[in-house]
């Protein structure tokens, strides 16, 4: 019989109130003012704005919102949403690919600017409504703050637009910029670092132009985000030299690196060429950290260390050959890779373990009978790891193509309320914000899984999980109550993952507002979640800094017991 649980609502009202005034608004057929959001958005008191009200700059925000927009953010004026080119031809926007393609640093997303005004980004999911549309607003709160103050400075204004278009230095000017915009050195510093070259155009920007965006949802019915799905899963099909539906399935959503590097042993093979990478071009903090271990000052993973210089590499102009050798090479192993075209931006790697090469695999593998993989039909399917409700639809429309699955194992970031950044949590319950279900499920993975392989951080297992609609749909009360519930681990794709995972054993969609039980199931589950966040410190979270090569650690040592598990079955007698 099912049966209600009661979940915590305080702060809860006001996170309802802020999603479905946008919710509503974005249900016109015109374009949405950002500023008819900014009232609620303020009023929701969010964690990773709290100083939204306030007249000062809330920095970490809008380091926040920069990291998670492109750089054309700041001549962009509307923002058009949409699942697929289909989507955007309806919308009298027929040519967006032919625009400009933009990215930003710290979100996966399909975008094109048209070098005016506007910029087109794909959607996945409502979650990507929850992820835009706060970030858009915090942004434009934050910017408009600034152009405030500064134009509050008789004079200011125009010697900064003067001095964007000479290029010359005059640091007397900037520090007076930075006291005029109530700025600490620390963020300022902060500031120029996350817009680097653009740095003097986002002041002129900011001195210049106070900003008025809007939003536009072309179409937000749940088939659309269905049909997109299938045409990502189409092109999946056609692009793999395999036949899908009759190969046994282990669904991995983690990365695009951490489980290929393990399996193939591309980056060993070139170490020298890494290192002479190391010594002539990249960062001082690399080669500094590269000493360190070699001489062992520190007890940091080699392997995982070479893995992290390779994407560096890889992302250089010098390393561009290496990309179509590193194709050639994973070809040769068995894997094979599949970029995402004309819907959203996500990865799909098939990897038939038949075909890897025993001897190439990570040492942390090498001690488990890999012979034995050259007989076995099973293949792992890895996705990049998707944003919110757009796991579920990713799932679900894998569970129609592919043959019997093995197990699914999530490995993605979370933010932690009791523990520290560069930890790993292992939750049995999650309760899911989109279904309003408490899911208990059998999770295989305990802390003596991961934590022989995990340097700095600590394993934290039998963990609760909150998986919430967007970051910054979050407040101090709401996350209160669910610490004071027993809940440590906040995060995003566990819940609409576990909703697909029930129709694939149920005879209908997944239930609301119910305690499913998921233990008694016909395939393996296992959630490895690493914190990035720690959001119950005021400013430590990832508009405060970023996890860049110290996220490794956690992440291949998730990314190792993941592996050792999927072998482990493969190869047992």
């Amino acid at each position: 019989m099912a049966m209600k649980r009661k979940v915590p609502r305080m702060g809860q009202d006001k996170i309802t109130l802020y999603a479905r005034t946008y919710y509503s608004l974005l249900r016109t057929t015109d374009s949405v003012q950002i500023r008819t959001l900014e009232e609620t958005h303020i009023a929701l008191e969010s964690s990773l704005h709290p100083d939204a009200g306030q007249l000062e700059p809330d920095m970490s925000a809008f380091i926040y919102g920069s990291l998670r927009l492109p750089e054309c953010i700041l001549d962009t004026r509307l923002i058009i949403l949409g699942q697929s080119q289909e989507v955007f031809r309806h919308g009298n926007y027929p040519d967006v690919e032919s625009w400009q393609p933009v990215t930003a640093r710290a979100r996966r997303r399909r975008m094109f600017f048209d070098g005016e005004e506007t910029l087109a980004a794909y959607i996945a999911s409502i979650s990507d409504i929850d992820d835009i549309v706060p970030v858009l607003t915090a942004f434009q709160i934050e910017w408009n703050k600034m152009h405030h103050l500064i134009s509050l400075q008789s004079g200011l204004a125009e010697r900064l637009v003067a001095w964007a278009a000479s290029g010359e230095a005059d640091p007397d000017l900037l520090k007076e910029t930075r006291k005029a915009m109530h700025l600490s050195s620390g963020d300022w510093r902060r500031l120029e670092r996350v817009w680097g070259d653009k740095f003097p155009e986002l002041l002129e920007h900011l001195a210049r132009v106070r900003q008025r965006m809007t939003v536009s949802l072309l179409a937000g019915s749940h088939i659309e985000y269905r049909r997109a799905t299938q045409l990502w899963w189409n092109r999946v099909n056609r692009q793999v030299p395999l036949d899908l539906s009759d190969r046994p399935t282990y669904f991995v959503s983690s990365n695009t690196h951490s489980l290929i590097n393990m399996l193939t042993g591309f980056a060993l093979r070139y170490e020298d060429r890494l290192l002479d990478y190391l010594e002539s071009e990249a960062d001082p903090q690399l080669s500094q950290e590269c000493r360190r271990i070699r001489e062992r000052e520190v007890p940091s993973n080699w392997a995982n260390f070479l893995y992290y210089v390779l994407k560096k590499y890889l992302a250089t102009e010098a390393g561009d050959d290496l990309l179509e050798a590193r194709r050639a090479y994973e070809s040769e192993h068995g894997v094979y890779r599949i970029p995402s075209q004309h819907t959203f931006d996500l990865e799909v790697q098939v990897i038939d373990l038949a075909r890897l090469v025993p001897e190439h695999l990570d040492s942390r593998l090498c001690d488990l009978p890999l012979a034995a993989l050259s007989q076995r039909e099973a293949i792992i399917l890895n996705i990049d790891y998707p944003l919110g409700f757009a796991a579920y639809h990713l799932l679900g429309r894998q569970a129609v193509n592919v043959g019997e699955l093995l197990g699914a194992y999530v490995i993605g970031k979370a933010a932690t309320l009791n523990g520290r950044i560069g930890d790993v949590l292992i939750p049995n319950v999650v309760y899911d914000e989109h279904s309003r279900n408490t899911y208990l499920f059998g999770n295989v993975f305990s802390a003596k899984h991961v934590a022989p392989y995990l340097v700095y951080g600590d394993v934290l297992d039998n963990q609760r999980a909150l998986t919430v609609r967007g970051t910054f749909l979050q407040n101090r009360p709401y996350m209160e109550g669910f610490l004071n519930a027993g809940y440590t681990d906040v995060e995003m794709e566990a819940g609409p993952y576990l909703s697909a995972l029930y129709e694939f054993i149920r005879p209908r969609r997944y239930p609301t507002n119910e305690i499913v039980n998921m233990y008694r199931v016909p395939f393996e589950i296992g959630m490895l979640h690493y914190a990035s966040d720690t959001p119950m410190s005021k400013g430590k979270n990832l508009g405060a800094h970023s996890l860049s090569y110290y996220g490794m650690d956690p992440t291949y040592a998730s990314t190792v017991a993941v592996l050792r598990r999927i072998i482990q079955l493969e190869t047992r007698g």
